[in-house]
């Protein structure tokens, strides 16, 4: 089952970023890059849906901790808001499907627009949030690395039974 989710994330993740490979997100203009963070609105979760299309359990792998590799769609509802969020421990590349999302970072002093089309990595230390102006949805799909807990044996046998 691993090996199957594995490949579909794979063979998702490759095509979309194959077709795109030209095309990096909108980045911050040089002049406005700053050498230290600034404050960012703490923006609320506002109309996103998430749902997780596939993921791998990383533990082990490479002498890795518990990490998982998730890939989700994310649906941004016209006026959606995806909330302040950061980084740190959770990088993440981002491929923009459908539509445009601006970028609030606090490492750039001016929104950036991200367009259809383009992907963004997103790593270290860095706090955003982003916000739909398009009147429209947008759709992203976005893999990251996330720690988590794996599932005892008795709590696995519990979810199966759901």
């Amino acid at each position: 089952m691993i090996t199957n989710t594995f490949r579909i994330a794979g063979l998702v993740a490759a095509g979309v970023f194959a077709a795109s490979a030209p095309a990096s997100a909108g980045e911050c203009p040089p002049e406005h890059v700053l050498t230290e963070a600034r404050a960012i609105d703490n923006a609320p979760d506002i109309g996103v849906q998430r749902p997780v299309l596939a993921s791998v359990d990383l533990t082990g792998w490479r002498n890795m901790g518990n990490f998982m590799l998730r890939l989700r769609r994310l649906t941004i509802a016209a006026d959606g808001v995806v909330p302040t969020h950061r980084h740190d421990d959770r990088p993440s590349i981002v491929y923009i499907l459908k539509g445009e999302l601006i970028e609030h970072s606090d490492r750039c002093a001016v929104p950036v627009l991200h367009s259809e089309g383009e992907w963004a990595a997103e790593s270290g230390a860095h706090g955003h949030w982003w916000e739909n102006k398009t009147g429209e949805e947008v759709v992203v799909l976005s893999t990251d690395v996330i720690p988590f807990l794996p599932a005892k044996p008795a709590e696995m046998q519990q979810m199966g039974d759901m």
